[in-house]
């Protein structure tokens, strides 16, 4: 028996990736895959579901719709510990970047909680960095930097804390990835179906090279017709509209702020200024996560510690965003450094 479960937010939920009256998404489609089916399954049938051979693997997700980091450590954690299982996917921080009340520090704290738990019960950790989301949503240069270094932020405590568990992890970060339509559903913000699809497959790949996925690879080739405009605009008019309403007053008041910051300091040729200030804030959340790692069960598969795979599957992250902990610059006082 193989239990899978599955930790973060909407797009581990399987937000745009609609199935009957519910949601299906990666990890759903990935537990199928990670046990041989029985000669006489129906492979259709059983894609998606967590079942395989006989009930062999057992999935739950436990993601919520608009997580953080906190929430899951605080909320999906003890449920996740309790289910105890053998594989645990911890996607998470991209919701973090959009509220004004961001804290690298304390998203870092939250995360090493998390995957020091689930590691030290000898569970195989999953986990994923992501695209900035001023990219998906096409934003302005101004508007777009501060989240995009807030990301990288977030990219960097993944990729650090995912080489000290030895989790299997899979690199979305990558502008191919942000650009190719095909992969995001009709409100830009979560993969459709085929987006759904190619991160499991990409999963399964990782954790067959490692003997831990025995299952057919789910398909990549989406099942419903892709969104269409019309479908952008109905969620636009439905969801869309509360989820912008709820920027505007979590995010966009700060966003504005951050965007005047980065208009002033490129006018003055000051602008990496604001580059370092955001590098001394992530040296300073690696160094609250810098102890030494628990003790955990046995190694899953030979191997290395921790399998990087980039959007095709194969290569590594970018050297900027490697796990590598950021020395604090001592050259610039924060207090001369501006807005």
């Amino acid at each position: 028996m193989v239990r899978f479960a599955a930790l973060g937010d909407s797009l581990t939920a399987g937000v745009g990736d609609p199935v009957g009256d519910g949601l299906r998404g990666w990890a759903a489609l990935l537990a199928g895959g990670l046990v041989a089916a029985a000669a006489d399954a129906d492979a259709d049938d059983a894609e998606g579901s967590g079942e395989a051979a006989g009930g062999a693997v057992r999935f739950r997700n436990f993601a919520v719709t608009g997580a953080r980091a906190r929430d899951v450590a605080a909320f999906q954690l003890p449920r996740a510990l309790a289910y105890r299982p053998d594989v645990v996917s911890v996607v998470v921080g991209m919701n973090d970047t959009l509220r004004r009340t961001f804290d690298i520090t304390e998203v870092a704290l939250a995360l090493d909680r998390t995957c020091a738990a689930l590691s030290a019960r000898g569970a195989v950790l999953l986990t994923a960095c992501l695209p900035d989301p001023g990219a998906v949503l096409g934003l302005p240069g101004p508007l777009a930097r501060p989240l995009a270094r807030r990301q990288r932020q977030v990219d960097a405590v993944v990729h650090t804390l995912s080489a000290r568990y030895g989790a299997v992890h899979l690199h979305l970060a990558d502008a191919a990835w942000v650009a190719d339509r095909t992969l995001w559903s009709a409100d830009r913000l979560h993969p459709g179906e085929r987006g759904h699809r190619t991160i499991a497959a990409r999963f399964h790949a990782l954790l067959a090279e490692r003997g831990l996925a025995h299952g057919a690879a789910p398909g990549r080739e989406p099942r419903q017709p892709p969104p269409s405009r019309a479908d952008a605009l109905r969620w636009l008019a439905t969801a869309g509209t509360g989820w912008v309403l709820r920027r505007c007053h979590d995010l966009l008041p700060d966003l504005i702020r951050l965007a005047g910051s980065e208009v002033r300091h490129r006018a003055r040729g000051t602008g990496t200024l604001l580059d370092l200030r955001a590098e001394q804030s992530l040296a300073a959340a690696l160094a609250a996560v810098s102890g030494p790692a628990p003790v955990s069960g046995p190694a899953p598969a030979s191997g290395p510690p921790a399998v990087f795979a980039g959007p095709a599957g194969v290569g590594s992250p970018a050297a900027s965003e490697r796990p590598v902990p950021v020395p604090v610059p001592t050259a610039v006082p924060l207090a001369t450094m501006g807005e």
